[in-house]
């Protein structure tokens, strides 16, 4: 198989693994920067199946970890797509995925599924809408209404979330009324939709993230959060260490992973009184912390997956004939 990792860093931990485990496996792996793709609507269309892509010539970098970047100003030809898009160029790189998805290349995440995990959002509103449980949640799109948000929600502690974050990133607690107040002041200088959802005291600063890769668990952690303070990430300084699920917290992150269309994810739950609750869902979830903690070869299993996919549609095409 001819697999594309779409990375802007091929230094980065994630994307060397996968290069790694697709190499070791007997596969060819070319790693491409998402912003240099073209996007061609029309000229690049695909008739009954056939890819009809026009032969531009491509290029690679040598970076210091060894692995060629390629540049490219047309579709390649490959047999699966692996997305590892940055929030800050998801709406181009979801257009790249399209036209690889258009051209029949399996994918570990749909643009679709991409999409609707990178909106915290619209993933909230899809989990609630199969009856997942999640935190009681309020969006606001003026800061104004924060304190109704707030009373919506049950009260103070709550958690506030810029509705794009990553890493932790704009998320913040407020523990009473003079915080949020404190919040609101901010909110009415940067306009952005906001996030209110309840503080589920009783999980400790802790959360659970799950990889889900097709129909299975391959490997969980928990996340502990630093001193003094609450979000658990690796990133604001957090510990981990491996997690053994349960079946009901097991049939949740597969749940979640399968609401969102993805066949990959990392999901992040959390345990409250009654039971585990999802928090969000990570449409390509970094390899390096969970790897490390739990040993699982979750690179491997992502490729293992692809696969099973390709023998799936080879055996469909010969069905067809």
């Amino acid at each position: 198989m001819k697999i594309s990792i779409l990375s802007r860093n091929p230094a980065l931990y994630s994307t060397r693994r996968l290069v790694e485990s697709i190499r070791s496996r007997g596969h060819e792996a070319l790693v491409i920067d998402t912003l240099t793709v073209a996007v061609e609507v029309g000229a690049t269309a695909v008739r009954r199946g056939v890819k009809v892509i026009k032969p531009r010539g491509i290029h690679s970098v040598l970076t210091a970890g060894r692995i060629p970047i390629h540049n490219t100003a047309y579709l390649p030809q490959v047999d699966a797509v692996i997305p590892r898009i940055g929030a800050s160029i998801t709406y181009y790189g979801l257009a790249v995925v399209r036209q690889f998805e258009a051209h029949g290349a399996i994918t570990t995440a749909s643009s679709e599924a991409i999409g609707k995990s990178r909106d915290k959002l619209h993933s909230l509103q899809t989990m609630g809408a199969v009856g997942l449980p999640i935190p009681r949640t309020a969006v606001i799109a003026r800061p104004e209404m924060l304190y109704n948000a707030v009373h919506a929600v049950g009260g103070t502690p709550v958690v506030i979330k810029l509705l794009q974050g990553t890493q932790g990133r704009g998320v913040l607690l407020a523990p009473n009324f003079n915080t949020v107040a404190a919040v609101l002041e901010r909110l009415k200088r940067v306009r952005k939709q906001i996030l209110v959802q309840e503080y589920v005291a009783e999980s400790q600063g802790r959360d659970t993230r799950v990889i889900v890769v097709g129909d299975a668990c391959v490997a969980a952690m928990t996340r502990i959060a630093a001193e003094g303070e609450f979000r658990a990430n690796l990133h604001m300084g957090g510990r981990a260490e491996p997690a053994a699920l349960d079946e009901k917290t097991r049939q949740l992150a597969l749940a979640a992973a399968r609401a969102h269309g993805l066949a990959v994810a990392g999901v992040d739950l959390i345990q409250s009184n009654q039971g585990p609750m999802l928090l969000e869902v990570n449409s390509s979830p970094g390899l390096e912390g969970i790897e490390g903690v739990t040993g699982a070869d979750v690179a491997g299993a992502v490729v293992r997956f692809l696969e099973r996919e390709q023998s799936h549609k080879k055996r469909k095409r010969r069905k067809s004939r």
